[in-house]
């Protein structure tokens, strides 16, 4: 009997759900599903860099793919042997004690503090000073040290204490917390116990402190000093965590109903998108992948021998079976890569938004006609003139910091700067800055791995960017100075998560036998142009300088504030 496994890939603005073969990892059906309150801009705040959404966006997109993919596919029922759930993270959600979230409980519905707290929400800066300060002076265990030494604000701990600090309801109506991958695959099974449920290892060890060698969290009394409530929280959390290639749980009667599928379906431990990417893209150790969207994630795999007790400093955490059982998975990457330039498309786009789109001159429909051209043609021929312009051209310095830096070193307070601006400075000049500077924070993040001793052999790029841009993976092999594959598969995080199915399911035994047997091939290679790499090594120290200079004026300005 064929099988096969689905794999859903929740990403920061859609999910997608892909029916795969487990024979070979072929893509018998996908689909997409946009989230419509995230899309109206609900309960965000992009000044303050709160970025909340509804789990509802979540539920119903998750029913909408499923249920397609199957009704698409044609298979039978019983032949959906697995199912096994990515998302972004750390998005934490605030849970009743009946295991639902709270913004389904009356009197939360249009609370933000009551939604999950999406990866990018940055409003626990404070808090994460807070944690990082006592981890290094209470006296006890440095809890940061597998997170590289340094708590983010993007991660569990700080966004709770920021949540339950601004929100005495919340905080008081609120049992428990569980991660994006937790939840729904919590919703999806039959087991209803909060405290025997099965937590994602990857989520855990990365984003809340969990380590078995403090024999979990951080223990009650480094808690408690943060916040009482996170002391008494920990009690409703967990102890132990699992790897995603272990079952959570079959697939409930309730949800076999509404899906088209049988209770016989399992349901794997859930996971976080880049880690499953990788696994979609055939990672094994000495390569480097890169998941490239809007941020990115920067994932390798190392036997427990290679690395010893060695503690990379600087990057988002190494834990054991978070990738690959039986491996340290290592994470890094960077808190805004296509969202850098998103960002500087909105800001040319100001103009024809409320300037040509508003006239009264056109039509309606030519209106429409001329946004459907814009947006066709606006990055592709800044793009094309970027690429034509030479390095021996004045382009400006830019920094990729727009959404803070996640790694090396994470400081979520830092900001993105341009300099070198002239009266020749056109708008291909600084797009080519921009790419320049997310090509840049890219080569930092591979020589903080190369100097902790993490050898770099592959560089693999997955991902939107990775596929559409080869102005950017260009650069990118110029300024890494290493050839870089890109994977074929559109939804790698998502075959990604369908293989850990395959195994959870007993397909296959482990994920590296059923990632070369289901993982995506490549379809280019971008190799270094010797000649532009010399440039670019002399525009990074330029990056550098940059850099330094905004750290130390920002570092100074709030040694003021604190005066």
């Amino acid at each position: 009997m064929k099988k096969y496994v689905i794999g859903l890939d929740y990403g920061t603005d859609s999910v997608r759900a892909v029916l795969i073969d487990t024979d070979n990892g072929s893509e018998i059906v996908s689909e997409v599903h946009f989230y419509k309150r995230w899309k109206a801009n609900l309960f965000c705040n992009p000044s303050k860099n709160q970025f909340r959404q509804h789990p509802l966006d979540h539920i119903e997109g998750l029913e909408h793919t499923i249920k397609t993919v199957v009704s698409r596919s044609g298979v039978t029922p019983e032949t959906v042997v697995g199912i096994c759930i990515d998302t972004t993270g750390s998005s934490p959600i605030p849970i009743t004690k009946n295991g639902i979230p709270l913004a389904f409980a009356e009197g939360f519905e249009e609370n933000p503090n009551a939604m999950m707290v999406l990866w990018k929400d940055h409003t626990a800066i404070k808090e994460a000073a807070e944690i990082n300060n006592l981890a290094a002076n209470w006296g006890g265990e440095d809890f940061t040290k597998f997170e590289g030494g340094i708590y983010s604000s993007e991660w569990f701990w700080a966004k709770i204490l920021h949540i339950i600090r601004k929100d005495e309801a919340v905080k008081k109506a609120t049992h428990t917390w569980m991660e994006h991958c937790d939840w729904l695959t919590y919703l999806l099974i039959e087991n209803e116990d909060l405290k025997t449920f099965k937590r994602s290892r990857c989520a855990a060890g990365h984003k809340a402190m969990w380590h078995e060698s403090w024999n979990g969290l951080p223990s009650e009394e480094f808690l408690s000093k943060l916040d009482p409530y996170l002391g008494d929280l920990r009690k409703n959390l967990y102890q132990e965590t699992f790897t995603s290639d272990v079952v959570a749980g079959n697939l409930s009667t309730e949800w076999a109903e509404k899906l088209g599928l049988t209770t016989n379906t399992v349901v794997a431990v859930g996971t976080f998108d880049a880690h499953a990417g990788a696994v979609g893209a055939k990672i094994d150790e000495h390569v480097l992948v890169r998941i490239m969207g809007t941020s990115t994630c920067d994932i390798m795999i190392s036997s427990p021998d290679a690395i010893g007790t060695h503690t990379v400093k600087g990057i988002c955490g190494q834990v054991d079976g978070s990738v690959v059982p039986g491996l340290i998975g290592l994470e890094a990457g960077q808190s805004a890569f296509g969202d850098v330039l998103a960002w500087f498309k909105d800001l040319l786009s100001w103009p024809i938004d409320y300037l040509v789109m508003q006239s009264d001159i056109l039509s309606e429909g030519q209106k429409l006609l001329l946004q459907a051209e814009i947006e066709t043609n606006f990055i592709k021929t800044l793009t094309a003139q970027a690429e034509n312009i030479p390095l021996t051209e004045a382009v400006p310095i830019a920094l990729d910091w727009i959404n803070g830096r996640r790694t090396p070193d994470a400081n979520q307070e830092l900001k993105s700067a341009l300099s070198g601006l002239s009266l020749g400075t056109k708008a291909p000049h600084i797009f080519k800055a921009l790419v320049n500077a997310i090509c840049f924070g890219s080569k930092m993040i591979v020589e903080r791995f190369e100097s902790e001793g993490i050898k770099i052999d592959t560089v693999i790029g997955i991902g939107g960017v990775a596929r559409k841009s080869p102005f950017i993976m260009q650069t990118l092999a110029n300024v890494l100075n290493k050839p870089i594959k890109v994977a074929q598969s559109d939804q790698a995080p998502a075959l990604g998560a369908a293989i850990y199915a395959a195994v959870a399911a007993g397909v296959y035994e482990n994920v590296i036998q059923a990632s070369q047997k289901m993982g995506s091939d490549f379809e280019a290679v971008y190799f270094p142009q010797l000649d532009q790499v010399k440039e670019y090594q002399i525009t990074l120290e330029s990056y550098k300088l940059l850099g330094d200079f905004v750290e130390i004026l920002i570092q100074s300005k709030r040694y003021e504030l604190h005066l």
